[in-house]
């Protein structure tokens, strides 16, 4: 059985749904796939189903039938992907969630997909630009803004960010404009 192909939901990504992974490789001959996650604990990922999958042009909506951490990653199986071929086939696929099924992110908690492309003030006032993405280097994550020219600003709530203000989408931080 192959999964069924979704034509109904056909909102871009940022306009109501969410990025949260790939599929990465095949595990198993029973249709299990390997996920690169993009969640944090990278389990997370599983808990959002259905999965919008999302490969060449073409769309799949699925549910996920089961998943685990497996050594460094995650493995999942979805409803109708039952052998390696089909499997295979979803490569390369990002995993998009609607934006409904992550709640809300709690008190100064952000999903990143949230941040990008809020504006960026000083407290002063002055513009940087808008938030083009976000990485994690380990220590904290770092937005990458981009205006009259490109910055990496640590991402420290209360710290360097002093607020994120969600209706305005705008992020305030204690910057010095010529760093």
């Amino acid at each position: 059985m192959r999964p069924r192909e979704e034509t109904a939901m056909s909102l871009p990504a940022g306009q109501g749904r969410i990025s949260v992974g790939r599929i990465s490789g095949v595990f198993g001959v029973q249709g299990w796939m390997r996920v690169y996650s993009y969640t944090a604990p990278r389990d997370n990922v599983i808990r959002y189903s259905p999965w919008i999958l999302s490969n060449n042009g073409r769309e799949q909506l699925l549910n996920v039938v089961a998943g685990q951490l497996h050594g460094e990653g995650v493995v999942v199986s979805l409803e109708g992907v039952q052998d390696r071929e089909v499997a295979a086939a979803l490569i390369g696929a990002e995993i998009l969630v609607d934006r409904s099924a992550l709640g809300e992110a709690g008190e100064s908690s952000f999903y990143w997909a949230d941040l990008e492309g809020m504006k960026v003030r000083t407290v002063s006032g002055q513009a940087l630009g808008v938030v083009a993405q976000l990485f994690e280097t380990g220590a904290n994550d770092v937005m990458v803004v981009v205006g009259a020219r490109r910055r990496l600003i640590p991402f420290v709530y209360g710290g360097v960010v002093r607020s994120v203000d969600e209706v305005r989408q705008e992020i305030t931080v204690d910057w010095d404009p010529d760093f």
